[in-house]
């Protein structure tokens, strides 16, 4: 089987791009760029880039049902109205906005938000996992260094969650009447040792197919992985940028894997070599995915 051709979606390099987002009704993609604090949205069939800056860094964002977007910063939560660049406050963060900030996040299928944080000393799992549900929030309490990997399986009686750092991707059985995460058990540990020649990177952004399978990037590994539902690994796909961020399914049929890649504290080496870093990625793939569910207040 030959591999995959990868495109270039959006050609500007973000300093660290992230939560790529697919708007089915817009027929477009949003994604974040953390350090530069901004929003971005780019048109599927147009290529109409547009952006919009934030007071704070965006760590992760959801679709709201009542329009524009649902946008984690490191202070708190807003909404987007993308008509009109205005933002909503709704909640203050609930930590030490010096030491941690929310970090990658998806809806479930009930419209809740769960979004991670990531403790930015990281010598410590003093992040966590939380879940902002008609505007309340609460802490699911799953600590971890960095959040990451927030996913739920086709029929949402599973819940993925990865601690970056660690290595380790978790599974939950999730009740999605109450939203209640049980029975956490591992789902993928990587080798953890960067200096092992085979070393592959550590477990980003994911999001699950239609197939049930879980896609992650795999940070400094210069691939995201198709892992089966047991955690085996069902399909490679090699990049040209070292540091793929996190992936989401988009275009008509959901067969377009966009992929967001981070170029901020990478070595001039590193970027000499791999120029397409900090840009948004494409590839297609035979396996769709599904459509993201969108936040209800």
């Amino acid at each position: 089987m030959s591999a995959p051709e990868i495109q270039v979606a959006f050609e500007t390099p973000m300093q660290l791009g992230e939560c790529p987002l697919w708007h089915a009704a817009e027929s477009a993609l949003y994604w974040i760029d953390i350090p530069d604090m901004a929003v971005h949205r780019l048109h599927e069939a147009s290529k109409e880039h547009r952006s919009w800056p934030m007071p704070g860094e965006p760590g992760c964002i959801a679709i709201h049902a009542d329009g524009g977007l649902l946008v984690a910063l490191r202070g708190g939560l807003v909404r987007l109205n993308t008509d009109t660049g205005e933002m909503t406050p709704l909640l203050d963060a609930p930590y030490d906005t010096g030491k941690l900030r929310f970090n990658d996040g998806r809806c479930d299928a009930m419209g809740r938000f769960w979004a991670g944080t990531i403790y930015e000393p990281r010598d410590r799992e003093l992040g966590s996992l939380f879940c902002f549900d008609r505007g309340e929030l609460r802490d699911a309490g799953h600590p971890v260094t960095t959040s990451n990997g927030v996913a739920f399986s086709v029929d949402q009686r599973t819940m993925y969650h990865a601690n970056t750092p660690a290595h380790r991707i978790n599974a939950y059985d999730f009740d999605l009447a109450v939203g209640k995460t049980s029975n956490m058990r591992l789902f993928k540990q990587f080798n953890a040792d960067k200096t092992a020649p085979d070393y592959g990177g550590r477990p980003d952004g994911a999001a699950v197919d239609s197939e049930n399978a879980y896609w992650c990037a795999m940070f400094e590994g210069g691939r995201v992985l198709r892992l089966s539902a047991t955690g085996g690994i069902l399909q490679e796909i090699k990049l040209p940028v070292r540091c793929p961020t996190m992936l989401a399914f988009g275009g008509a049929d959901l067969k377009t894997l966009y992929i967001t890649t981070g170029r901020n504290g990478r070595s001039p080496a590193e970027i000499e070599h791999c120029p397409l870093s900090g840009c948004v990625l494409s590839v297609r793939v035979d396996v769709a995915g599904q459509l993201e569910y969108a936040y209800r207040s």
